[in-house]
């Protein structure tokens, strides 16, 4: 496969004018924090599921720092090709550095106006991307457009708050900081896409066969306290939410979320955590 042959219109036609969330202060902590806590475990399952259906071209999007990039390209086979992409370019920036093996390929794209064309590629696969989509069925649907018949379409989605216990001790804590205005993000994005026939119904509409949704389990583990409360107050857009209420509080924030997280699950702390890995397929 030639990316650069059959990209349309070229990767300036993928940039949306969205904003995000992810810039380069919250896009080092993310990965220096967040992406061991949370999404590490959850990549090496979804490594596990892409590898068993043998890809030889295989699009990411919402790649992030690429947790799941790395665990792809250790996991499939050294010839499978592999792009990479995200809406920010700070993500990218982080990530590409860490993995520049042949036909692994990183590009800014929006995942609702893939700049691909039709039939490229035999997997579609994203980790935790697809609750921040403003416009779910149009991103499934240009992951059906851009996989070739047969093809499979892969992501996870978080669970409920309730599910997740680093996620939701953070949740609370802040509610109780900010008992009129608490910054909601946790709950109002990454935690709010878990309705199983929901997400089967979506996915099935733009197209995809076969449809699962597997609720999968695992456990979250981290250094120290200190480490899950920077990771989500300051690697995460949870940042801009607290800064935006109380910037000259942050210190004293993450030293209260840290108590938090400490009480409940240790001074090395370990906690269950909740997703979904839905599965579909192109005719």
């Amino acid at each position: 496969m030639t990316i650069s042959a059959d990209i349309e219109g070229g990767a300036d036609a993928a940039f949306s004018t969205s904003s995000t969330p992810f810039g380069e202060g919250v896009a080092d902590l993310y990965q220096a924090l967040l992406v061991p806590i949370l999404f590490e475990p959850y990549a090496s399952e979804m490594a596990n599921v892409a590898q068993r259906l043998k890809p030889v071209s295989v699009l990411e999007v919402a790649a992030g720092t690429g947790a799941l990039t790395r665990a792809l390209r250790a996991r499939l086979d050294p010839a499978a090709e592999i792009v990479a992409t995200d809406l920010s370019q700070a993500m990218i920036d982080v990530g590409a550095p860490s993995l520049t093996l042949s036909r692994t390929h990183w590009m800014h794209a929006d995942a609702q106006n893939l700049p691909f064309a039709h039939a490229m590629f035999d997997l579609v696969i994203c980790q935790f991307g697809v609750m921040f989509f403003p416009d779910k069925p149009k991103a499934y649907g240009e992951a059906k457009r851009v996989l070739r018949s047969g093809g499979r379409f892969l992501f996870s989605t978080w669970d409920s708050l309730a599910t997740n216990d680093f996620a939701r001790c953070v949740d609370e804590c802040l509610r109780r900081l900010f008992p009129s205005d608490p910054p909601d993000f946790l709950e109002r994005l990454p935690y709010s896409y878990f309705d199983p026939g929901a997400i089967k119904a979506q996915v099935s509409s733009a197209g995809f066969e076969a449809v699962s949704c597997d609720r999968v389990t695992l456990t979250s583990v981290a250094a120290t306290a200190d480490h899950v409360a920077a990771a989500f107050c300051k690697g995460s857009p949870l940042r801009g939410e607290i800064e935006g209420r109380a910037p000259e509080r942050m210190s004293e924030i993450v030293d209260e979320v840290a108590e938090q997280v400490a009480s409940r699950y240790g001074a090395s702390p370990c906690g269950d955590m909740s997703a979904f890995i839905v599965a579909g397929r192109v005719r």
